[in-house]
């Protein structure tokens, strides 16, 4: 048996057993009509992108084994991407902590003072503040790497013209590199939430779990937006009036709860609301991911979807990115 047909078959082990999961799992308090409907679309949704996957599987893998075979340059290119960012200013590498701690504390300062005249409500027992921040954490990543890794291959216009130079490593290195600033700011996300009496336990260990979604989806997004951009430059802007709007669509700034039950299902499609909702469950409310099934599923079709995209994009246009750049 080869090694593409061993993937696949267990691939197609998967997606059974998650469908024997999904068909059999019962919820009591749930509608049946719409447990059924759950179920069946879930199913559906599973079995087309295993189909998609074993179809399309010699053109998918190339990109992972690419980026693995490489790591260790991608390690070292995305440290230098971090350290060039603020190499000309006089405090260096600072500034770059510098900007989240201030964030944290204007939204501090704002929200801590003004919360009860505004009605701002986190929708439980913990301070609206800190509601707030942890939910805005990952925001701030994904919207720094998909920045970034939309220009990966502008910025590093020099490499794509090099014949020898693996480009599809370029979008990752930008992301790996937003991740460094990000890690900081959990650390300080941690310790705001020690001095409110929330302290570290077990489901503070969901964040790595929830982190690595980030970073998957950011970065299928990004192999689409970085092959685009190159023939469509104007896609910069809209990416950035998106990220302007999404803030408020995700939801972040308000509770999703105030909503009628049909719209939350609407926003809640938004991928990212997965994993801000993610951070406040590891952090705040204590939850376990698994404990919502469906919508871990759909997240990890959506983004694995996103992601072959991607590749299929990439891979599609690479070819004329030295002659338009």
């Amino acid at each position: 048996m080869t090694k593409k047909q061993k993937v696949i078959l267990v691939s197609l082990l998967v997606v059974v057993s998650a469908n024997a999961y999904i068909i059999f799992h019962h919820n009591p308090l749930a509608d049946q009509n719409q447990e059924v409907m759950k179920k069946i679309i879930s199913c559906v949704i599973l079995d087309a992108a295993f189909l998609g996957f074993a179809l399309l599987y010699d053109k998918i893998v190339i990109l992972p084994i690419e980026l693995w075979q490489n790591r260790e340059l991608i390690w070292k290119l995305s440290l230098n991407d971090f350290k060039s960012k603020y190499s000309g200013n006089y405090l260096g590498i600072f500034w770059a902590f510098v900007q989240p701690i201030v964030t944290v504390l204007v939204y501090w300062f704002v929200f801590a003072v003004m919360r009860g005249d505004w009605g701002l409500e986190s929708g439980g027992e913990c301070p609206f503040v800190l509601w707030l921040i942890v939910g805005i954490v990952p925001w701030f990543y994904f919207s720094e790497a998909l920045s970034q890794g939309t220009n990966a291959l502008l910025s590093y216009e020099y490499l794509v013209k090099k014949v020898v130079f693996k480009i599809s490593i370029l979008p990752i290195i930008k992301v790996i590199s937003a991740m460094f600033i990000h890690g900081f700011f959990v650390l300080f996300t941690l310790i705001l939430l020690c001095c409110y009496g929330y302290f570290p336990d077990l489901y503070t260990i969901q964040i790595l779990y929830f982190t690595f979604c980030m970073f998957v989806l950011v970065l299928g997004l990004s192999y689409i937006t970085c092959s685009v951009i190159v023939f469509f430059r104007d896609l910069g802007q809209i990416i950035s009036i998106a990220l302007q709007v999404g803030i408020w669509l995700t939801p972040i700034m308000w509770n999703i709860n105030v909503l009628p039950r049909w719209l939350q299902i609407v926003f809640k499609l938004n991928p990212v609301f997965y994993i801000v909702d993610g951070y406040r469950m590891a952090l705040i409310d204590k939850m376990w991911f698994f404990e919502h099934f469906y919508s871990t599923a759909y997240f990890w079709i959506f983004t694995v979807c996103i992601f072959l995209i991607g590749a299929l994009v990439f891979k599609r246009l690479k070819v004329h990115f030295a002659d338009v750049l």
